[in-house]
Formats: C-alpha cells, sequence, structure tokens
C-alpha cells in the first residue's frame, strides 16, 4: 500500500487541527476493538488515517465561530469606560 499523507486527509478535512482531533479519537476507538472501516495491515493511527483520507470518517457538523456581545454591548470583553473629570 502506498503510504498516507497529511494531504491526503486534508482534503476530507477542514485544517490540520480537526484531522488531529478526528484522528485521535478514531486511533482510541479503533485501539479499543471497533472495527476499522477499511482493510489494511496496519496500526491503530495509520488505519485511522486511512480512513479519513478515503471520507469514511470525519465530523458530523461544524460549530461556526460566534462572536457574542457581553452584557456592555461591545465584544472585547472590556466594559466601555467613560472618563469623568
Amino acid at each position: 500500500m502506498a503510504r498516507i499523507t497529511v494531504e491526503d486527509c486534508l482534503e476530507n478535512c477542514e485544517n490540520r487541527f480537526a484531522l488531529v482531533h478526528i484522528a485521535t479519537k478514531r486511533a482510541r476507538e479503533l485501539y479499543k476493538g471497533v472495527d476499522p472501516l477499511i482493510r489494511c495491515k496496519n496500526r491503530e493511527v495509520v488505519t485511522s488515517l486511512r480512513e479519513i483520507a478515503a471520507g469514511k470518517v470525519g465530523l458530523i457538523g461544524e460549530i461556526p465561530p460566534q462572536i457574542v456581545p457581553n452584557s456592555h454591548g461591545n465584544s472585547h470583553g472590556n466594559p466601555k469606560r467613560s472618563s469623568k473629570k
């Protein structure tokens, strides 16, 4: 079998951070005895990467980043201060 590359996996993941999370979670599942979704004779980590590259494993949904204003109306976390002299 050919070597698996990060670029192969990134075609099915949004970024490297997500790839690491998906691969570690899946590798732990495989280590605990879950049946692999593809047939290969590699260890759990490589098998999880092969499953990601094949599009068999991925995130269920994305959580979009949100900026939530605080109670003072700004989104920086610091209340607006008025300078009274």
